[in-house]
């Protein structure tokens, strides 16, 4: 009888026994000691970010955004500056078929911008009409409708059998309401969609037009609408109960204390101590929409594309979805009830 080498017939005798752990060797387990363990030489973790990030160029990514106000308060323009380029379509003049309509209609136009090799497929959704008749009675219905409709769409595309190796994502990821510059309180009709929309989208408010208000009154008014939201118990973005960490919870509330930004709009360039700059000119001057000695357009900027972009996204499909699914999936599931009340 012969064996391979190195092999031996004898453990075959104690094969029913579980084999002897030696005293010095300790057993492969997973353990809970401070993050970071020190390693023995390179192993290239770090180069994870390198795949991410390859495979975001070549893929790109989808961001959509809905902007909410009445006529008038530059919300077009807002989403041209933000994006740096013509997103959103704006009437210089409106003519005999584009007068304010008698419901709120809702248009959305989709761009691919690229940036340094980063493709972006980017969705607006106007909303003409909203907050513009003498009776405003349940307008926001459009918009409601609207966003469940794409929750409902991707939920379909989620339960099949068979289904697409990467659903396309139409959900609403951030709605920026204008809010007028009265420069008083927020309206009823103010308060009551916040109140409604924040329940299923993130909902950012600006104080539109801003540099139509002084510092003063700016100040003043933010700080009325602060109290407003409070007193409703309206939760706009960046919620407080989704901070992940102490420094997100940190960072929110330098954000949350300057919500709602005071933004101007403009997407025409002008000469300033030599340089070419976005504003607003008037007879005192330029306001320069990115100097955030003039107004807040920065911060909004920074919030919606530099620093929570991807939050919106994660908060949209982990918490307004995640909803929206469990709502619908439980509802499939009820039995049907028979003309007694009984299933």
């Amino acid at each position: 009888l012969s064996t391979r080498a190195g092999s031996s017939l004898e453990p075959e005798e104690h094969s029913m026994e579980p084999p002897a752990v030696p005293e010095e060797e300790e057993p492969l387990t997973v353990a809970s000691g401070p993050v970071g363990h020190q390693l023995f030489g390179y192993v290239g973790i770090e180069a994870v970010l390198d795949q991410m990030k390859i495979k975001t160029m070549k893929t790109g990514f989808e961001f959509n955004i809905m902007v909410v106000g009445q006529s008038g308060l530059g919300k077009s323009t807002m989403v041209n500056t933000l994006f740096k380029s013509k997103v959103s379509r704006k009437a210089s003049q409106p003519g005999q078929e584009e007068r304010i309509p008698k419901t709120v209609q809702l248009q959305s136009i989709t761009h691919v911008i690229e940036e340094k090799g980063v493709k972006m497929k980017l969705t607006v959704t106007d909303t003409p009409g909203f907050g513009d008749q003498i009776n405003n009675e349940n307008c926001w219905d459009p918009i409601i409708k609207y966003i469940n409709e794409q929750y409902e769409r991707y939920l379909r595309e989620e339960i099949l059998i068979t289904r697409k190796r990467k659903i396309p994502d139409t959900r609403v990821h951030g709605c920026v309401y204008f809010v007028p510059p009265t420069g008083h309180w927020l309206r009823p009709l103010d308060l009551e969609f916040m109140r409604r929309l924040s329940k299923i989208v993130n909902v950012v408010p600006v104080i539109a037009k801003a540099d139509t208000l002084t510092l003063e009154e700016r100040a003043e008014f933010k700080q009325r609408i602060q109290e407003d939201l409070k007193t409703h118990a309206i939760s706009v973005y960046p919620q407080e109960d989704f901070d992940q960490d102490l420094d997100d919870r940190a960072l929110n509330n330098r954000i949350r204390e300057k919500i709602p930004f005071a933004v101007v709009g403009a997407d025409q360039e002008h000469q300033v101590n030599g340089k070419r700059v976005l504003g607003r000119k008037t007879k005192w001057g330029i306001i320069e929409v990115e100097n955030p000695a003039h107004c807040e357009f920065p911060l909004l900027q920074d919030l919606l594309i530099r620093s929570h972009l991807q939050d919106l996204k994660d908060i949209t499909h982990n918490v307004h979805y995640e909803s929206y699914r469990v709502r619908r999936l439980n509802e499939s599931n009820r039995p049907a009830l028979g003309p007694n009340g009984l299933p």
